[in-house]
């Protein structure tokens, strides 16, 4: 996706939170992320707006150390205006991308992207629509992404995500159990059954081994396959909807999801 495609995604997911959030209430439970309730959300998300909007008007070196989780929910704005709040914080993210030199250049967390911006922009994309997954849940709501921006997040998290840390969680996520160590458990084959993407992760090594499909590839040789469209497959992986909700169809060995469900969960140290 192009970097103008990822702003408009992090633009209209952002209002969609916030409009969310509003018909929930701050006391609203989040049930993906429990125990967290809307108005942690809010203070989560928002704080995550403006860290990243630092690396761009700042341009750091290395990624900007932040506070822990706990002071970021006690942190933001008072209840009253929370939602102001984040409503600022999320146009001033957008505003500093839009704005941004093309060329501009700080720091990042992932290999592998055309450019710092491209690298901000669709990491914020993600981040916001995964989170506006958690506030239409407070409503009872579910979500449909367009296909090719959820086949866009799967790749971001299967190759970005996957392979960033060693037996361990990457960044971003509250709740659960830290990463499992333990055994290899074979290949996870990830396909999309609209778009036509497929994705491998393999667990060798102590480590998660990513890689894009070659052409002709069927999948044939991985434990265990997940397979469904894009946007059901998006807000699975990132353990924000059920299999069944998300029109997923899981076959063989379930080793292979069940440490991937485990090991590449995104969470806020």
């Amino acid at each position: 996706m192009e970097i103008a495609e990822h702003l408009t995604a992090l633009r209209d997911n952002g209002q969609s939170l916030a409009d969310a959030a509003q018909r929930a209430g701050l006391g609203a439970p989040v049930p993906p992320c429990q125990p967290w309730l809307v108005k942690d959300l809010l203070r989560h998300t928002g704080y995550v707006h403006r860290w990243a909007a630092q690396h761009i008007t700042e341009r750091p070196a290395n990624i900007l150390d932040g506070p822990p989780e706990p002071e970021i929910l006690q942190g933001g704005a008072p209840d009253q205006e929370l939602l102001a709040w984040f409503r600022d914080g999320h146009a001033a993210l957008v505003e500093a991308l839009e704005s941004a030199d093309p060329d501009v250049q700080t720091a990042v967390f992932m290999a592998d992207t055309p450019s710092p911006l491209a690298f901000w922009a669709r990491r914020q994309a993600h981040e916001t629509a995964i989170h506006r997954v958690d506030a239409e849940s407070a409503t009872g709501n579910a979500v449909t992404f367009p296909a090719a921006f959820a086949a866009d997040g799967v790749d971001e998290l299967i190759m970005g995500f996957g392979r960033r840390r060693k037996n361990q969680p990457s960044a971003v996520h509250p709740g659960g159990d830290p990463a499992a160590g333990g055994e290899d458990a074979g290949t996870l084959h990830v396909a999309t059954t609209d778009t036509g993407h497929i994705w491998y992760a393999e667990a060798r090594d102590g480590r998660v081994h990513p890689r894009r499909a070659a052409p002709g590839d069927d999948g044939a040789a991985a434990e265990c396959t997940v397979a469904g469209p894009a946007s059901g497959l998006y807000q699975f992986l990132w353990n924000r909807a059920d299999a069944a909700a998300a029109g997923i169809e899981i076959d063989g060995d379930l080793a292979p999801l069940t440490r991937w469900q485990s090991a590449v969960r995104v969470r806020w140290d």
